[in-house]
């Protein structure tokens, strides 16, 4: 594993947890940062875990965007306000498009682009204590880099994302789930324990089978009903293609064994490289 100066890498066998390591700044992201996020994506995807935590040092999640590194400092140097905003744009890109499951826990602060990046994420598992806001609009802006994407895409309700995007205002960790943002929230003191189990729960399954899960629900969205169809029907046979038909050969063949009952239970793999 590479050695970086504000995140911290760990890669297990099938898991890895980038942690943004910037705790005296509300691990805010500066314009190193961002360019260190796009090789570290670039690492962990090459080591094919199937499962990606997101989480930050100290009492925060992510500050947002580090103020005076990426806009005060650079924005009379075009070229460098440039290059640190690419770096932004380049790793959240990849993180949205990320092969494995990705998770963000969220163990403390989330503002602004804090809140984009759990957005981008799979699932969000979020502590009952944190504090959240899209705080944009108290220094003269909206919220932009894709926040009000992100906004747009997990708060369900305009007026309610439209409500926290013009006031600034805090809202808990429950309410960060009610609004639309995350997966489920625990007490703060439980959300390692459950964030590992659910790392457990993931890492049992396929690895292509995962991928293709996430890659069908996305593009998917904003298909027809036929259109889906021959989609996922095509999907479904590349699959079987890539993991030499385990899920008829073993899982379907364990069933009818009345080996295991799919659902509840998990089958096991005929092979770990699938």
């Amino acid at each position: 594993m590479s050695n970086y100066e504000h995140i911290i890498v760990d890669i297990k066998e099938q898991s890895a947890t980038i942690t943004l390591n910037r705790p005296d700044k509300k691990n805010a992201m500066s314009p190193e940062l961002h360019a260190e996020m796009c090789d570290a994506l670039v690492e962990v995807e090459a080591a094919k875990v199937k499962v990606l935590v997101l989480t930050g040092a100290g009492d925060a999640f992510i500050g947002g965007m580090d103020l005076e590194k990426c806009f005060f400092d650079n924005w009379d140097n075009p070229a460098r306000f440039k290059e640190g905003v690419g770096h932004s744009f380049k790793w959240m890109s990849h993180l949205k498009a990320f092969p494995a499951v990705t998770v963000a826990k969220v163990n403390g602060w989330c503002f602004g682009g804090g809140m984009l990046v759990c957005g981008l994420c799979d699932i969000a598992f979020i502590a009952e204590e944190t504090t959240w806001s899209l705080s944009e609009v108290n220094f003269g802006i909206f919220p932009g880099g894709g926040t009000t994407w992100a906004t747009q895409a997990n708060m369900p309700f305009r007026k309610q994302a439209l409500y926290y995007s013009l006031t600034a205002e805090t809202f808990t960790g429950k309410q960060a789930v009610e609004l639309g943002w995350g997966t489920k929230c625990f007490p703060r003191a439980e959300l390692d324990a459950e964030t590992d189990t659910l790392v457990e729960c993931l890492t049992s399954k396929g690895r292509i089978v995962l991928d293709f899960t996430k890659l069908v629900y996305e593009r998917t969205q904003d298909m027809n009903f036929p259109d889906a169809i021959d989609y996922e029907i095509a999907k479904l046979y590349e699959l079987s293609r890539l993991t030499d038909d385990d899920w008829i050969r073993t899982a379907l063949a364990s069933f009818k064994r009345r080996e295991y009952k799919p659902g509840l239970d998990d089958y096991k793999l005929n092979r770990d490289d699938i």
